[in-house]
């Protein structure tokens, strides 16, 4: 294609800038207003400067993709609910044996997670529970951070779901999902496996501190902050109690004595009348009133006689006010028994109805049905089956994200309609033959650099089709691979810098934002392990991709 006219040059390189500048850097002094605003804006000024039409900024908009990415999101917010991701987090510390262990284990799920439920989602969930650990076994977050962010990243590699880019390849090459599994999985292991060793061997000597040993059990105290998914510090404090809160007691202990105990209900009712103090007791007694209770021991005596008869007259109508009340008690405590039985019952009949839901989805997609009316009949079906209003759980979604693609997808067509891609595609495309070593080095070169400079979606959405008909030249099966090294290469290029990928930011601002356990992931930290990482995990993958 060769170059438009000069203006729409101009103009499309200035609207194309603007989105590109507000996409990798959203918080710029000049104009503040964040990704999704700034993807908005690079595609009205492709319409109003007259790069593209209205007519074909509408038609640039691929609503195949945008269904598929809310199904997926749909279903991680009910899978979220269904605590899946709560029992990953579980995995992350069940039976642990050190720190090395648990390196391999953050690499592990998530590379798995991000597969199936998108990278984005598992970082989101799984920073708090990588920072817990961290705590917990007194090491240093920012290895286990590392892992996670960069695990997630050649995770998502493996499925058409597992990213942004992965969609847009998927729904553009119409590769099923069960090939393009096969094609990269291989790849994929590799990758989490040489990406775990290098975290190993660059943080060997800080993971190899002897931990501080604490007071309390690390794995029963693992577990009760992953059930709860909520830090808060434990108390132990000692409060007095008063009359009413000793009644209670006493109650309760009368309640779980059974007939064939031999504790008597009048010996209750005695602990009762021990329990309670007086006024006299609490408030403290004048000494005057103390000398005149010394000089009155005969009257007392008397008084004593007579109160003791009226007790004695008075203990059987006691025992039929209690046991009255026991009574009540018990058909209170019946009651709310079967309450929480037939509760938890309905929580475990749903936790499985989503769990099935989620298994059909992707059985659904091995077999090959579309991936778009797939995701969105899983997220549907539920919708029906929580049997509620489904209104808290689709806020959930990141309506901003869809909004983003929308803009993105006007932008890129424009920038596309200056010619500027093809003509520079046009020059690299000798160099970058699919059928040679060296070709593939070159396209690596090319897809990663573009992945750091511009993002990863939108050098799908501008290399995509040109690579693949480029392979597609030389055979069907080429094409295929072009696609799947496209795919691969620009995920991992996430792992470069901070800044590579929307995974990686989310994991720094998750971890910096925790109030409890803030930690700052620096970008130079980042780029230390993600240059090397980046590099080995994506050559050896590209020998791996079929």
């Amino acid at each position: 294609m060769a170059l438009a006219s000069s203006v729409k040059v101009v103009l499309g390189s200035i609207a194309f800038a603007i989105f590109w500048v507000l996409a990798v850097f959203p918080a710029v002094p000049f104009l503040p207003v964040g990704r999704t605003a700034g993807s908005l804006l690079g595609g009205m000024l492709m319409v109003i400067f007259q790069v593209i039409t209205a007519d074909q900024a509408y038609a640039a908009i691929d609503l195949q993709i945008l269904g598929l990415l809310f199904g997926t999101m749909v279903v991680s917010v009910y899978l979220e609910r269904a605590d899946m991701f709560k029992y990953l987090g579980k995995l992350l510390s069940w039976k642990s044996r050190g720190a090395k262990d648990l390196i391999c284990r953050v690499c592990l799920i998530s590379a798995i997670s991000s597969a199936f439920f998108t990278n984005d989602t598992s970082c989101i969930v799984l920073t708090e529970f990588v920072l817990k650990i961290a705590r917990q076994h007194k090491l240093p977050p920012h290895p286990f951070l590392l892992a996670l962010a960069s695990s997630a990243n050649i995770g998502s590699a493996a499925t058409p779901i597992g990213n942004p880019q992965n969609l847009v390849i998927a729904v553009q090459s119409k590769i099923s999902f069960g090939n393009f599994l096969k094609g990269i999985l291989p790849a994929m292991i590799m990758g989490v496996i040489v990406n775990a060793l290098l975290l190993l061997c660059m943080y060997w000597k800080l993971l190899s501190i002897e931990k501080v040993e604490e007071d309390v059990d690390l794995e029963v105290l693992a577990e009760e902050e992953l059930n709860s998914h909520r830090f808060s510090p434990a108390t132990m404090t000692y409060t007095p109690l008063n009359s009413q809160e000793w009644n209670s007691r006493l109650e309760v202990m009368a309640v779980r004595s059974s007939p064939g105990m031999s504790v008597p209900m009048g010996h209750v009712e005695n602990l009762r009348n021990r329990s309670i103090p007086s006024e006299n007791e609490i408030q403290g007694v004048p000494s005057g009133t103390l000398e005149s209770a010394r000089n009155s021991n005969s009257s007392k005596e008397a008084a004593n006689d007579v109160s003791s008869q009226v007790k004695e007259e008075t203990i059987p109508s006691k025992r039929v006010a209690l046991l009255d009340r026991l009574r009540d008690v018990l058909s209170v405590l019946s009651s709310e028994g079967k309450d929480d039985l037939t509760t938890r019952w309905k929580k475990i009949v749903w936790k499985s109805g989503v769990y099935l839901v989620t298994i059909g989805m992707l059985i659904a997609l091995l077999l090959g049905l579309n991936m778009s009316w797939t995701a969105i009949t899983a997220a549907l079906a539920l919708v029906v089956l929580d049997f509620r209003d489904a209104r808290p759980s689709l806020e959930k979604v990141s309506y901003s994200l869809l909004v983003f693609f929308c803009g993105m997808f006007i932008t890129v067509e424009g920038f596309n309609k200056t010619g500027i891609p093809s003509t520079l595609w046009d020059f690299m495309e000798p160099y970058s033959k699919i059928d040679h070593v060296s070709g593939i080095a070159i396209l690596a070169v090319v897809i990663l650099v573009m992945s750091n400079l511009a993002s990863n979606v939108p050098t799908v959405l501008l290399l995509g089709a040109r690579v693949a008909a480029s392979a597609a030249a030389v055979s069907a099966a080429d094409e295929k691979k072009a696609w799947l090294i496209l795919a691969w290469v620009s995920t991992v290029a996430g792992n470069l810098s901070l800044l590579g990928s929307a995974a990686n930011l989310i994991v720094c601002e998750q971890a910096r934002r925790d109030p409890q356990l803030g930690y700052t992931l620096s970008f130079w930290s980042h780029l230390k392990f993600g240059v090397p990482s980046t590099l080995i995990v994506t050559a050896i993958g590209l020998t791996l991709i079929r």
